[in-house]
């Protein structure tokens, strides 16, 4: 017997095993495509979190512990390193002095903090124990 005497049997054993290996193919990369689809999601819950978890500790900057941190003669660069950033600044630049005043707020509680040549001069806070 020869090839030409059974083409059809040649064919189909080239058909089938390009079958098998297309079949693989398509396997193999959709299984790639999901694994990245599940890692990307699991990508961005984890941002998700992480920005959650960063904005619920930097709004919990303000408390009597951290205020009392402040003391007289610290620089606004010391000050922003506990307190965060101020939630308004008050800027009023004399000949003599320049004098600055921090505010914070945190729903109802108010600190306010008074620099005098960039160094706390005084502080207030309507926060309780």
């Amino acid at each position: 017997m020869t090839n030409d005497e059974f083409p059809m049997t040649k064919d189909r054993s080239t058909k089938g095993s390009s079958r098998s290996v297309s079949s693989f193919v398509f396997r193999h990369s959709f299984d790639i495509r999901h694994s990245t689809f599940v890692i990307s999601a699991a990508m961005r819950l984890l941002l998700v979190l992480l920005i959650a978890l960063c904005v619920s500790c930097s709004s919990k900057r303000i408390t009597k512990a951290n205020v009392d941190q402040v003391t007289e003669g610290m620089s606004k660069k010391q000050v922003e390193s506990i307190l965060g950033p101020p939630t308004s600044i008050n800027n009023q630049d004399f000949v003599i002095m320049k004098k600055t005043t921090y505010v914070y707020r945190q729903g109802k509680d108010a600190v306010t903090i008074v620099f005098k040549d960039d160094k706390v001069q005084a502080k207030d806070s309507t926060l309780s124990d």
